[in-house]
């Protein structure tokens, strides 16, 4: 190997031990930063979960855990001991994370009662009306999702008719709490329903209440970021294409059972020409002739052999 050779490569070797040399530096300024930071900020104890936690089920030993958490971060209802979460029997009301805070909001009290009562924020009340299979969506709707509610009622007045009917969406943004006998959100199959629990103020609870009665309610799935509100119009069974169209009956009125005969009326003989309209002239049905005495001509009936 010449000369030449042998410094590059000591050249690249010594740039390359530089460049470690520089990363390390830069990595351990930066763990340095880290705990300098984690060292000024203060830390408080709380109670994470280890496992995934879906509704109903219990919190154990096995699956929370106490941990460090930045305590400017702690988020409100956070249990800061273990004692505290497994005193009684305490279930998950909702779905829990792996790694997520136990707040006291999502488990239920020491009694274990998995109550969807629990979920239910102050001032606001949970109430369940009928749906089928096609008002509520095909099945699709699941607990925490936000539709729609749209009454169809028939219009009022003696001149309505069958097709005059109307919609109107009555509540919007309506949050689902359960389907059914269903309030885990975590359990998103699709199944036919029967009943729908919803989460509105005591005020819209009871417009709701009253919409039943005027007729029959259905749900419209939402995107729950849309927050355009009171743009849906009242739509008429009329602004239905072909709403105008018309077939008369086709039933045909049934003959008589009975047909009087109707008598005819008499007709009377009169001179001139009433008198031949009265009296039509017979027509022969065979061969015939015509004989002429001076004006007047006579019809007469022969048959084959020439005789009368």
């Amino acid at each position: 190997m010449n000369r030449r050779n042998i410094i590059i490569l000591a050249a690249a070797a010594l740039f390359g031990l530089i460049a470690v040399i520089i990363v390390n530096a830069w990595f351990s300024g930066v763990e340095q930063q880290q705990e300098q930071l984690a060292a000024e900020t203060p830390l408080a104890k709380v109670v994470v979960a280890t496992q995934p936690l879906e509704f109903g089920a219990p919190l154990t030993q096995d699956n929370i855990r106490l941990v460090d958490w930045p305590s400017r971060s702690v988020p409100p209802g956070a249990f800061n001991n273990t004692e505290t979460v497994l005193n009684g029997t305490r279930v998950a009301l909702r779905p829990i994370l792996v790694g997520e805070p136990i707040l006291a909001e999502r488990v239920s009290g020491t009694d274990g009662r998995a109550a969807i009562s629990m979920n239910i924020p102050e001032d606001m009340r949970a109430i369940t009306f009928r749906v089928n299979e096609i008002s509520g969506v095909g099945g699709f709707v699941v607990p925490g999702d936000v539709v729609d509610i749209i009454l169809t009622r028939q219009m009022p007045g003696p001149g309505s008719g069958e097709n005059d009917v109307f919609n109107t969406v009555i509540l919007e943004a309506v949050q689902v709490l359960a389907i059914d006998q269903r309030s885990n959100e975590k359990d998103t199959k699709p199944k036919v329903v029967n009943a729908a629990t919803v989460l509105l103020s005591p005020y819209d609870a009871q417009k709701l209440l009253l919409a039943s009665r005027l007729g029959s309610l259905s749900l419209t799935l939402r995107n729950i970021e849309d927050q355009n509100f009171g743009s849906t119009p009242v739509v008429t069974g009329r602004e239905i294409p072909g709403s105008n169209f018309y077939i008369a009956s086709r039933e045909r009125p049934a003959p008589a059972s009975n047909p009087q005969p109707v008598a005819a009326a008499p007709v009377r003989a009169s001179s001139g020409e009433g008198a031949a309209a009265a009296n039509p002239v017979r027509v022969p049905s065979g061969p015939s002739m015509t004989i002429f005495r001076g004006t007047t001509g006579t019809q007469y009936e022969v048959n084959r052999n020439g005789r009368r």
